[in-house]
């Protein structure tokens, strides 16, 4: 797709062919390297070269020491995805629709700093820690290399690994090392994110403070990369930018992490810019992530493009100042996904003013930390009148459509990392006050709670806390999916259902509910109330692949497989590297096979196992259904090594632990036929019908017989 006639219009700025005079470099500008350093989660006031209250950072201070501090650099969102496009883009979400983590998407028609770079002649390569930033996401244009190399299964905790600082960093010079070429390099590190796992030589001393533990060995780990710089005798030739994605709440106005809330603890980051000719200095003046696409522009003496809606720091970079600007802010994360109140504000004159249903008012000159609300103070309907100006200035009346359909994966790894998301949006068409962030976060932050306690094995406490959220709210749509959760994991099914069926008749148009319940029902066996309530969740969005997988499951249950069929081929389409859609589609036809004796079937069925297997090689129900397909064609041992190899991924899988069992008794092995059928009554527990047990048990009784 070609870039817009409108982004390749660039405005001449006559400093920028200049600007080294001032800085002092014998460096050419044209010939710097350019290091991009973004650090995830990370609050200026834990770096010691702007507070020295919790730690030290060494490496980062001495870059510092060699560089431009700014002392007030503003994040416009809370959120990982969206604040990297405004970095990437030099333009602010109002511009390039991406609003959040999880439906945003960089549309392949936006310029952004890689693309631009690498037409100026730069290699271009990206190192990315963790799931939010993956190229799925658009900010891999541009890129020769975007090293995306995190773990791609979840943990123990249920929270999707990262790839730690000192492997990000290393495939960075890894890549360095063997260029030739002038380059430009963006490092991600993810590590300071929740929860915060220090390694543990940073343990002990910060056990007590693990995010700043975390803060200490990323500090640890750049100081290798600066160390490397030095040298290969890159340092000198060699502009670096340092900032943050957002900040980290850790408590203040009553917020664990970010994402929700848009004061100063989630939106002011550090910003420090350092390199040949930069002189070391600090400056108070308000700035902005916007403002770095065209401050390395003038610094690296090439135009800037037309559309970059933030500012050259070029001017403060030699001590001069600049006009006032305003910043804008949003944090749009709980309007997307739980319907909340959208939340959006602008600084300006040092000023901050938050627009939500109870609007806040803040002098940042005497009140940072935004402890005292001015708002009946000032004229209101002024500052709202503002907002409006601004949404209007900032947006792009040819903005491509950025919202993007989101796969299942994507879905489920940032639910992993902690990220409350929704398939959809759930939009009202007004807001009140008991919409307003600051009225639904503690009840959400209860709900946390809960799931805490869960897991530490408070289940009655769990169960109870969530009641009452229930209770208070019976809006909330998020307590009855949880709730649901724990009596389902606690097997206490018929409570999980009642949970949901209340959920769903208090809230017919959350999206979640209807669909979590629509699932939930198919998963139990009421195949025609599951179908009756699916069919309602797609009326409300058609593009959810697990509810069109879950709809197959229903219809080849009840034996209509060309249904099954229709439904599993939609899901696909929504989500063609689902192993677990693939599999579904080789049960299917093994199935059908079993009804036809089609030898096709039997081979569709065949390769849509080996295609589950190809993008899962840990999903044990593939290797078991594919091992059904050997055995009814008489491959009876290849058959027994791939259930064998099905149960060492899953030990408690009882298909494989049954077919097994039925295996080696026709091989005549009956010793082994024992072991395994009788761990699977040992598995089936009370689950098993009275039929079954008999036939099993009967089994067993023959094994016995020598």
């Amino acid at each position: 797709m070609k870039k817009r006639n409108f982004f390749l219009i660039f405005i001449l700025v006559g400093v920028i062919f200049t600007n080294y005079s001032f800085l002092g470099s014998t460096s050419k500008p044209e010939d710097l390297n350019v290091l991009l350093i973004t650090i995830d989660t990370i609050r200026p006031d834990r770096l010691s070269c702007y507070s020295t209250k919790y730690l030290q950072t060494p490496r980062i201070d001495a870059l510092a020491e060699k560089g431009a501090v700014f002392d007030r650099a503003f994040a416009h969102n809370p959120l990982t995805l969206p604040s990297l496009a405004n970095i990437l883009l030099g333009t602010t979400p109002l511009y390039h629709g991406v609003h959040e983590n999880t439906f945003g998407f960089v549309a392949e028609d936006f310029l952004t700093l890689a693309e631009y770079l690498k037409g100026k002649g730069y290699a271009t390569g990206a190192f990315i820690g963790a799931f939010p930033l993956d190229s799925r996401f658009g900010l891999a244009q541009g890129f020769d290399v975007y090293d995306e190399s995190y773990p791609s299964r979840p943990s123990k905790l249920f929270i999707f690994p990262e790839r730690k600082a000192e492997k990000v960093i290393e495939s960075a010079i890894d890549w360095i090392g063997k260029l030739d070429s002038k380059w430009f390099t963006w490092i991600h590190i993810w590590d300071p994110h929740a929860p915060y796992l220090p390694p543990d030589s940073f343990l002990l001393k910060f056990k007590d403070d693990l995010y700043s533990g975390e803060v200490a060995y990323v500090d640890s780990e750049l100081g290798k990369f600066f160390d490397y710089l030095e040298k290969s005798n890159l340092a000198e030739n060699t502009l670096i930018v340092l900032t943050g994605d957002h900040g980290e709440a850790l408590e203040e106005h009553g917020e664990s992490t970010h994402g929700y809330f848009a004061y100063n603890s989630t939106l002011w980051v550090p910003l420090i810019i350092a390199g040949p000719g930069i002189e070391q200095t600090r400056v108070d003046e308000y700035v902005s992530h916007t403002d770095i696409f065209p401050t390395l522009c003038d610094v690296l003496g090439i135009e800037k493009p037309s559309f970059l809606q933030g500012i050259s720091l070029l001017p403060l970079l030699r001590g001069e100042k600049i006009k006032n600007r305003v910043i804008y802010f949003e944090s749009l994360l709980a309007f997307y996904h739980s319907g909340w109140a959208p939340l959006r504000g602008f600084i300006e004159e040092k000023v901050k003013f938050i627009d939500s249903p109870l609007p806040e008012f803040y002098n940042l000159e005497d009140d940072f930390d935004e402890e005292e609300n001015l708002v009946q103070e000032i004229n209101l309907e002024r500052y709202q009148k503002r907002m409006k100006e601004l949404i209007d200035t900032y947006s792009s009346l040819q903005r491509p459509e950025s919202a993007r359909k989101i796969d299942r994966e994507a879905l489920e790894k940032l639910r992993s990392l902690g990220y409350v998301v929704s398939s959809t949006p759930q939009i009202k068409k007004s807001y009140g006050p008991e919409d307003d962030l600051k009225t639904l976060l503690p009840i959400q932050q209860k709900q946390f709670r809960a799931l805490t306690l869960f897991s530490e094995g408070k289940v009655e406490e769990s169960i109870k806390l969530l009641l009452g959220i229930i209770q208070e709210r019976k809006d909330f749509d998020k307590a009855y999916i949880q709730l649901s959760q724990v009596n389902e994991n606690l097997g206490r099914i018929e409570e999980a259902i009642k949970t949901l069926d209340e959920g769903f008749v208090n809230n017919p148009e959350k999206y979640e509910v209807v669909s979590k319940y629509g699932i939930l029902l198919v998963k139990h066996g009421r195949m025609d109330k599951g179908i009756e309530v699916l069919q309602k969740a797609l009326s409300m969005v058609d593009f959810d692949p697990d509810v069109w997988t879950h709809l197959g499951i229903a219809y080849w249950q009840k034996g209509e497989f060309q249904r099954a069929l229709e439904h599993y081929e939609k899901a696909l389409s929504l989500d063609v590297n689902n192993a677990i859609i693939f599999n579904n589609l080789g049960m299917l036809y093994f199935s059908i096979f079993m009804q036809t004796k089609n030898r096709e079937d039997h081979t569709q069925s065949a390769e849509y196992f080996k295609k589950a297997i190809g993008f899962d090689p840990n999903l044990a129900s593939a290797y078991n259904g594919l091992g059904s397909t050997y055995r009814v064609i008489g491959r009876i041992d290849e058959a027994i090594s791939l259930w064998e190899r099905s149960l060492e991924l899953d030990p408690n899988f009882d298909f494989p632990v049954y077919n097994l069992g039925l295996a080696y008794f026709e091989k005549g092995n009956k010793t082994q036929a024992l072991k395994y059928f009788e761990k699977y009554l040992s598995l089936k527990k009370d689950t098993i019908s009275p039929e079954e047990r008999r036939e099993i048990k009967a089994l067993i009784q023959e094994c016995k017989i020598r």
